[in-house]
């Protein structure tokens, strides 16, 4: 059985203006990185900070535009550095082993056991046919479901693990394509519970542990399993709130006939027969697992228990290579690496404090309102270039402004990483909008018109969480 790639719909789709005209762009951004680069040192910036701000700039380009593979952009980043003295080829190539980077693989590893074992159809089926007594409580049901899934598994895993099971719920519920509303609604309970259980913790989507491998890459500082899943528990829960209200009364309930849907679902679930002796030893391990994330984090480390789990699933012969070759994205060794070390340069050389500096130093801004901008930064950026992307392009510029400001670097890696995993107006912003748009229920407009309320809710409640519970927790600005 070939595992759903939970990471290969990240990439940002190619514009036709950009593929039309592909190496003229190239060539354009790259003149642009050279002049930055190479033009009269500024005052207050070495000429090593200078450099690397034309890899940056360079970087950039090409992570929005998407030209060329974001895995090829980190790999010129990793070249780029060396070739232009900024560090040495020992320590950039040594960034690839970061553990933010293992730990991601891991995590990837396991999300694909699950899926390839059958368990989390099991548990998908189980748990929506108990709710299946009416057509509101099974959007419900939807919609938590897919958010509690994402925090222990890749949220796009289990959007495309749920597509199927709602799109059979709505066909046998009789609701017809771009005619019925509360059709369209079931879609957006899967995509909007992906979306938002998605930055509960490290595993919903590689952007968290990328924003955590970089701060701690720049600062020497990290944040634990547990203080993550902490520090975004009470955004999580606020933007469910919102969205099943928003669902209750934008969409409401139509005269359906739910007994074909009930019987269907707790077919499928009996049809599963007995617990398999391969799904109990998966759930064993990655119950395990998340026990020891959360309890030993600090004794042993998340990537090494990561690692453990994923040697634990061969040796116990629960998987197979060929299952985990096909279902993990190994480009995610090249993206990330690479982000990281560019995000070391420009600390270490200062480049990062001075682009500071020169951005907001004359304003007077308060903390809080730079913070604020920041995140609406990142939750508008992550609806056109990948979310990895929109860390790896804030995430230096933001520590580099904690640093000058005094605010908790911990707190501007929340800033920038949790709004870029809150993508609702544009249906390639991320895979789980995507994969409900495939469905055929609703337009670009449905989205257009719902997901703008989603994120200007989303911002206000990060504006709030930060200013009133992160410095509760002892994150301070």
């Amino acid at each position: 059985m070939r595992v759903w790639n939970p990471e290969a719909a990240t990439q940002p789709a190619h514009s036709p203006l950009f593929v039309r005209y592909h190496f003229f762009f190239i060539l354009l951004f790259t003149t642009i990185a050279t002049a930055v680069a190479f033009s009269p040192t500024p005052e207050g910036l070495t000429i090593q900070g200078q450099r690397a701000i034309g890899i940056f700039t360079l970087c950039v380009s090409f992570w929005v535009t998407a030209v060329i593979p974001l895995q090829i952009t980190s790999i010129i980043a990793i070249i780029m550095l060396p070739m232009l003295g900024i560090m040495d080829s020992d320590q950039a190539f040594a960034l690839f082993g970061n553990k933010a980077v293992f730990f991601i693989l891991g995590a990837f590893i396991i999300s694909a056991v699950i899926v390839d074992s059958g368990l989390s159809s099991r548990a998908t089926y189980f748990v929506l046919s108990r709710f299946a007594f009416s057509a509101r409580a099974l959007r419900t049901a939807i919609i938590i479901f897919a958010a509690f899934s994402s925090c222990w598994m890749s949220e796009h895993a289990v959007a495309a693990m749920l597509f199927p099971i709602v799109m059979s719920i709505v066909k046998a519920l009789g609701l017809k394509p771009f005619q019925d509303r509360f059709g369209m609604s079931f879609f957006f309970a899967m995509a909007w519970g992906c979306v938002i259980g998605g930055i509960t913790t490290y595993l919903g989507g590689a952007r968290n542990l990328l924003a955590v491998g970089i701060l701690h890459e720049q600062t020497g500082v990290t944040i634990s399993f547990v203080d993550w899943a902490k520090a975004s528990t009470p955004l999580v829960g606020v933007l469910l709130t919102f969205a099943l209200a928003f669902l209750h009364f934008g969409y409401p309930a139509t005269d359906v006939n739910m007994k074909a849907v009930s019987e269907s679902l707790k077919h499928k679930s009996d049809s599963l027969g007995p617990f398999t002796r391969r799904e109990k030893g998966v759930a064993i391990v990655t119950l395990v697992t998340i026990f020891c994330w959360v309890v030993f984090h600090d004794i042993v480390g998340l990537a090494t228990m990561a690692l453990a789990s994923v040697a634990m699933l061969f040796i116990l012969r629960l998987t197979e290579w060929d299952t985990v070759e096909q279902s993990v994205n190994w480009g995610v060794i090249l993206m990330y690496g690479g982000a990281i070390a560019l995000g070391s340069a420009l600390s270490s050389t200062g480049a990062a404090e001075w682009v500071v500096d020169k951005t907001f130093g004359a304003a007077d801004l308060s903390s809080f309102t730079l913070i604020v901008m920041l995140g609406a930064m990142s939750l508008i950026l992550t609806e056109f270039i990948s979310n990895a992307a929109v860390v790896s392009v804030l995430m230096p510029v933001a520590l580099g402004l904690a640093h000058t400001r005094g605010i908790s670097p911990q707190l501007m890696a929340f800033t920038i990483a949790l709004p870029s995993g809150l993508s609702y107006v544009l249906p390639m912003g991320t895979p789980a909008t995507a994969i409900a748009y495939s469905s055929g229920y609703m337009t670009q407009k449905d989205f257009m018109s719902a997901g703008p309320v989603m994120a200007m809710v989303s911002l206000i409640t990060f504006a709030l969480v930060a200013k009133y519970y992160w410095p509760l927790i002892g994150y301070s600005m």
